[in-house]
């Protein structure tokens, strides 16, 4: 596929996943095997990762991301986006604290054969808790 046909599907990923909540772009856009690389685990196939995405949505229900720039080469996309979202639901074993938070992330995905094989995501988590209030800022 081309740099133009990934980004399409990088753009569709963000936009349906995140922003209309459709846990099925898992399973439409992804290889049945495909890899999530968070910063602090690796999730192998569909269902950890629709698991895994289900806990960020249900703790943030009005989660929005909004695409500031995209790069692609080749088989590969990077995304910078900015995540926009209130806390409520229980976030890994945090109770809902109500706060709204806004951090970036980044987003690589490698697809293959049109479908994302593997992704790699990284994003503010010690800013988003700061946010939330869950940890204090130095000084």
């Amino acid at each position: 596929m081309s740099t133009e046909e990934n980004k399409a599907l990088a753009r569709r990923y963000i936009e349906e996943l995140f922003n209309q909540k459709n846990l099925a772009t898992i399973d439409e856009l992804n290889t049945p095997d495909v890899v999530l690389h968070n910063a602090s685990m690796t999730i192998q196939g569909r269902e950890p990762y629709k698991q895994f995405v289900s806990m960020y949505l249900t703790a943030f229900p009005d989660m929005s991301m909004t695409i500031e720039e995209m790069i692609a080469e080749g088989d590969t996309v990077a995304e910078r986006v900015t995540i926009r979202a209130t806390h409520k639901g229980d976030f890994m074993g945090i109770p809902p604290t109500g706060k709204q938070g806004t951090v970036t992330a980044i987003y690589i995905v490698r697809f293959a054969n049109g479908k994302g094989a593997e992704v790699w995501a990284n994003g503010d988590d010690l800013g988003l808790l700061h946010q939330l209030g869950v940890i204090p800022l130095p000084g």
